[in-house]
């Protein structure tokens, strides 16, 4: 069932978006690095890497750069035209192609670098490692302002993320991993499209009950002005 939704959603999805993604690509040919896309290893289902498909919105080898495949707030390797599809959460619109191809599902854990997926405790990993990855989940809707975060904590980012964001994630996602259903997806779907328009809103607290907390990751501990951070993974 999950696959047929999943399937019928990508194929919707790109014949509606073609259009607004051909503009896209057009304006990201002539700007920037002038490339469109790029494709970057993730973690995937039963541990295994695939190739996740996104817009380009940062400077080429970003990753080889200080920063590595942590994005602050206020990253000097986003691109101009970049920090607007981050903010939109548009660059991550090509991966519908990986859910048309079975790399991804609408929802699920969002797919990581191998280096920050292994920032995941290992216990938590072992049991979420049977979900596909998502487009969206109840990983990204808490941490929908990352950048954000990872700049208020003062902390460097690959510490702040081994000590805090890792574990969270973790604990959000063997949630979503007990509590699955068709019913949950379709509302973190709504969720997602909700906290779009709304960053700063705390419907995803209210509407999934029982979802784990964390006092640095709520939106009480995101002010109004940072909101809409796009995060790295």
């Amino acid at each position: 069932m999950k696959r047929l939704i999943d399937l019928i959603f990508a194929i919707i999805a790109i014949i509606l978006f073609f259009p607004f993604g051909l503009i896209i690509c057009l304006i990201l040919r002539f700007t920037g690095e002038r490339e469109m896309f790029y494709r970057q290893q993730r973690a995937g289902r039963n541990n295994e890497d695939f190739g996740l498909l996104k817009y380009v919105t940062m400077m080429k080898n970003s990753s080889d750069l200080p920063g590595g495949n942590i994005t602050a707030q206020n990253d000097p390797r986003v691109l101009p035209f970049g920090k607007f599809l981050r903010k939109a959460k548009l660059n991550e619109v090509p991966q519908i192609w990986n859910i048309l191809v079975g790399d991804m599902s609408v929802v699920g854990p969002r797919p990581l670098t191998r280096d920050n997926y292994e920032l995941i405790p290992e216990e938590i990993r072992k049991q979420t490692q049977v979900l596909k990855p998502g487009l969206t989940g109840v990983g990204s809707l808490i941490f929908r302002d990352e950048e954000g975060f990872i700049h208020r904590s003062g902390m460097a980012p690959r510490d702040f993320y081994r000590e805090q964001i890792g574990p969270f994630k973790g604990e959000l996602e063997l949630w979503y991993l007990k509590h699955r259903s068709t019913l949950l997806d379709l509302k973190i779907i709504l969720l997602t499209a909700w906290v779009v328009l709304f960053p700063n809103s705390d419907l995803p607290q209210r509407w999934l009950p029982g979802l784990p907390t964390h006092p640095l990751f709520s939106p009480e501990s995101t002010p109004a002005e940072s909101a809409g951070g796009s995060a790295s993974a």
